[in-house]
Parts: C-alpha cells; structure tokens; sequence
C-alpha cells in the first residue's frame, strides 16, 4: 500500500481502492483511520485542557497557603509561577527531558545505521527527519517528544541498539514515529514536565508550613507539618490524575500506526517482548517521564504502580498486534 494513505485529503478513496476485495478489512481500516485523525484533534483539546488545570491547579495551592499564612504573597507567587511555567514547559519540555534522561545528540555520521533508519520510516510516515537522542542506558528502551513535528525528536537508549535487530528497531522506531505523527508528543512531554513542577512547588511549600509555621506562637506546630503533609499529598495525586489523562488508548493506536508504516507486526512484537522481559533497570528516568517510554521503565511493580500505570499491559499490546497478522 502507498505512503499516500497517511495524507488525509484522499484516505476513503485509497481505502476502498485498495480493499475493495475485502469489505471487511476495507471497514475495519477505515475505522482505524477515522479513529487515527480524531484522536490527532482530540490531542489539542487535552493539550489546552492540561495547561488550564495546571494553572488552576498552581493557583489553588497558592490560595490555601495565602489564606492559611494570612499573606497573599504566595498566590501571586503561585499564579506566576505556573504562567511562567507553561510558557517554558510549551516551548523547551523536549530540551528538559532529553536532559534529564542524559540524552546525546547523534548525527549522521557517529551512527550512520539508525540515522538512516529514522530517516526512510520519517520519509514513509511523510514526516520531517526527528532529531535522534542516544541514551547511555543498558536497558532498551525510546522515546519521542517535541512540541511538533518539524521540532521533533527520537531518544534511544544504547541498549536498545544493542538487543534488537533491524526489524525490531524498526517496529520501535515506527512506534515513536506514530506519536510524533499523531500529536500525542505535546501532550506526553508536557505531563512529563508540568507534573515536575507541581512537585517541586509542593515540595517548597511543605517545607515553608514546617519551619516557618503561620505566626510566631505557632512555629513548630505539628497542624502546620500536617498541612505541609496534605498538600504534598494533593499535588501528588493531582499528579497522578493529570499522568491518567493520557489515555492508554494512545500506545495501542501508535502500536497500529507503527504496523501500518512497517507493513511488519512481528517485528514490532519480538520488540515489545525483548524490552519486557528484559530485567535492566533504568537509572535516569524521573517517575514522571515514565510514561513516554514505550515500555514501563520501572521494572519493579506494586499493585499502585500497575493501578495507576499509563502503560497497557505488554501481553495485551501484543495481543492485538497478533490480530493484525
């Protein structure tokens, strides 16, 4: 099938042309294709969305602790602090993950093979060539990020390169691809670095209720480590919820994506089980940039973890990619 069924304007007509033969397949693709682009624009709305509840999200805790320490400093503090953060968030939460993870620039010539890999599934995809990041990780694993997709990149980890073969590489590769190309990208690296924020902000707020405590006769007060419990407490299940917000929907649909561009489900599959079962941990990784991998990172499991993970089970990715055989 051309690469032409990814432009848009002409998709039902390349549909029923090429599977005419098979009424069936020609619905169920179709299907697959309308669900592709509406989550595409449902992707902006929960990018608008995110921003708003972080802010409202900032503001609120700067409210309670203005209302509790009698001092309206901290809201104003709050409110510009999650404006300022959106503003740099939108434009450089690619830059502060890739830096987090340790991630290195690699151009053409320091890895020509996976250079070009990423360039023929891009071309394919009719997406502009993603920057590639190394990760000096063992455990193999990727990622993409960027705000869109001429400002996209790919990160892999060196473990990755290592474990799989060509196919596999691809069938990962293509995955990542499938994210940029489905604008699930702003969103995830988003999460990834607002999330951050919201912790750091409740981490400094804590500390102020515990060692300056709301007035001179009450300095020290277990209320005030109480409230800096609570509000610890809040931000992180704000946290959370905000991580859930990115439905595990988004990795099967860039499971099928991926299939669709390599013509090739095996080859994503034996990835998926090579990164799962393998038992090395990564080490860089903050806990909420976990769910850009394409695979859960964290190989050490709670029932909270599973609960609230925003990873589908492996078994069950490659569950339905076997479908598609």
């Amino acid at each position: 099938m051309p690469v032409e069924i990814f432009s848009g304007k002409i998709l039902f007509k390349r549909v029923i042309q090429y599977f005419s033969a098979n009424n069936q397949t020609s619905i169920l693709l179709m299907n697959f294709m309308i669900n592709v682009y509406s989550w595409r624009k449902s992707n902006i709305y929960k990018t608008y969305l995110l921003i708003i509840t972080f802010i409202v999200l900032i503001a609120l805790l700067g409210k309670f602790f203005s209302w509790y320490f009698h001092n309206y400093w901290f809201f104003y503090f709050s409110l510009i602090f999650a404006l300022l953060s959106v503003l740099v968030n939108y434009w450089y939460s690619d830059k502060i993950i890739l830096w987090r993870v340790g991630g290195k620039l690699i151009e053409k010539k320091d890895n020509p093979e996976i250079y070009r890999l990423v360039e023929n599934l891009a071309i394919t995809a009719g997406l502009p060539t993603p920057k590639i990041y190394l990760i000096n990780e063992s455990a193999p694993n990727a990622f993409a990020t960027g705000r869109a997709p001429k400002c996209s990149a790919v990160a892999v980890t060196k473990g990755l390169l290592e474990k799989l073969n060509k196919s596999e590489l691809e069938g990962v590769i293509a995955h990542e691809l499938s994210h940029i190309k489905n604008r699930d990208t702003l969103l995830m690296t988003l999460v990834a670095a607002l999330v951050g924020v919201v912790a750091v902000l409740s981490d400094w707020y804590w500390r102020i209720s515990f060692w300056w405590g709301g007035d001179d006769n009450n300095r020290g007060n277990i209320l005030f480590f109480l409230v800096g419990i609570l509000a610890s407490v809040i931000a992180y299940v704000a946290a959370i919820l905000i991580q859930l917000a990115i439905s595990r929907r988004r990795e099967f649909l860039a499971d099928a994506s991926a299939v669709l561009l390599t013509r090739y489900p095996e080859g994503l599959i034996s990835a998926l089980e090579k990164i799962s079962q393998d038992p090395t941990q990564m080490r860089k990784v903050p806990s909420g940039a976990a769910h850009l991998f394409i695979a859960n990172p964290f190989k050490k499991k709670s029932f909270l973890i599973s609960l609230f993970s925003t990873h589908p089970p492996i078994k069950e990715r490659i569950a339905k990619l076997r479908e598609m055989e």
